[in-house]
């Protein structure tokens, strides 16, 4: 590998060395850059633990813990400049380890995480739903069935490890491997800006990783599930086949142009581009809110900021405390109420739109001045 210098038309060696010879550790340096960067694997995850042992009945410590876009487990296992011969066993032994671990149980884990190792106040269920981008966790299933994945990280590969990998595979096991070389230049005077890293799937070949995945996904989907998710889809068409009628015959107009759904939310704009006023069906909880989700975060965020400065005068006006949720670190802001409710209680659903209605109108009535005032660019 080179290094193009652009402006002497010339190239220079980029050497690979060992982790060793560079002075790097497993849990130190590659464990840490794994779990601030998961990306460098090619696909959105979420690390939820680090040095993970709370296994019974034994002390054994898997690197990393992550859950995907799909809500599957992920264990990553890292090694440096040799897997070693027994990788795929202890890989497979987390997996079987964490296939019990339930939504309660990986909620903890993910909080007690949050709390140790990140800066500033997180909720696991909150960031969580972020990530899989859902409204309410019942939405989603977390670690069903047998679907853990297994993802390997070493700088070079036994023959009996790339072997086994590709025998689980054949099987339905979901197992990647990465290989991670460093690479440095002017050897002579090495400083962190003369050091890379090449992370590289190796097993399966990318070319067929994607069908063997959606293969594995096919036979391995849960019938309990498509129907939970069906259902849901069901009951939220009929509520807002319901209650959107209603709402149009209100004053509040927000949602004129909204069509009957199978969505948790429904939303019309208001006032400023990328400010709307949002409903949300959630199986145990009704909220209703102003959601500030423009596309600039800095605009939001001075919506948000502008807006609470008039927090005691909106609430008097709403007639009782709102949730008001700026959300630092994430794009969209949020000022809502909730109902606790059961959904499925269909007799309740005439008396919820009704206070749905009625709340809808008292935001409308305490924010609108509001915007009247604003004068931020947007």
């Amino acid at each position: 590998m080179f290094k193009i210098d652009k402006v002497s038309n010339r190239i220079s060696p980029i050497e690979s060395k060992s982790f060793a010879e560079l002075g790097f550790r497993e849990r130190d340096h590659l464990q840490e850059w794994l779990a601030n960067q998961p990306d460098a694997f090619g696909e959105d995850l979420l690390i939820i633990q680090k040095e993970f042992a709370g296994f019974e009945d034994t002390r054994e410590r898997l690197d990393l813990l992550a859950l995907d876009k799909d809500g599957n487990l992920v264990i990553i296992e890292n090694k440096l400049d040799d897997s070693g011969r027994d990788v795929t066993w202890q890989a497979l032994k987390y997996a079987s380890y964490c296939s019990s671990l339930n939504k309660k149980q990986i909620l903890k884990i993910y909080q007690d995480y949050l709390d140790r190792h990140l800066i500033g106040e997180f909720v696991a269920s909150e960031s969580l739903c972020e990530f899989l981008e859902v409204l309410d966790l019942d939405e989603v299933v977390l670690n069903s069935g047998n679907t853990q994945r297994l993802i390997l990280v070493a700088a070079n590969y036994r023959k009996e490890v790339t072997s086994t990998a590709l025998w689980l595979l054949s099987h339905g096991i979901q197992v990647q491997c990465f290989k991670v070389t460093p690479y440095a230049m002017n050897l002579d005077n090495v400083s962190s800006k003369d050091l890379f890293l090449n992370v590289e799937q190796i097993v399966p070949p990318l070319e067929v990783e994607e069908l063997m995945i959606s293969m594995s996904e096919k036979n391995n989907e849960e019938k309990s599930t498509r129907k939970e998710i069906k259902n849901r889809h069901i009951v939220r068409s009929q509520f807002w086949a319901q209650a959107l009628p209603e709402i149009k015959k209100s004053n509040f107009n927000f949602f004129d142009n909204q069509s009957i759904t199978n969505n948790a939310r429904i939303r019309g704009k208001a006032y400023h581009a990328g400010v709307y006023y949002g409903v949300t069906f959630l199986q145990k909880q009704i909220r209703i809110e102003i959601i500030l989700k423009h596309s600039n975060e800095e605009v939001n965020k001075k919506l948000f900021d502008a807006l609470i400065t008039q927090k005691d005068t909106i609430e008097d006006v709403y007639g009782s405390l709102l949730e008001w949720h700026r959300k630092d670190g994430q794009k969209a802001s949020r000022i809502q109420d909730n109902y606790d409710f059961d959904g499925l209680d269909k007799d309740k659903w005439s008396e919820v739109i009704q206070l749905i209605i009625v709340k809808l109108e008292l935001f409308e009535r305490a924010v609108a001045p509001c915007f009247d005032k604003l004068k931020i660019s947007v």
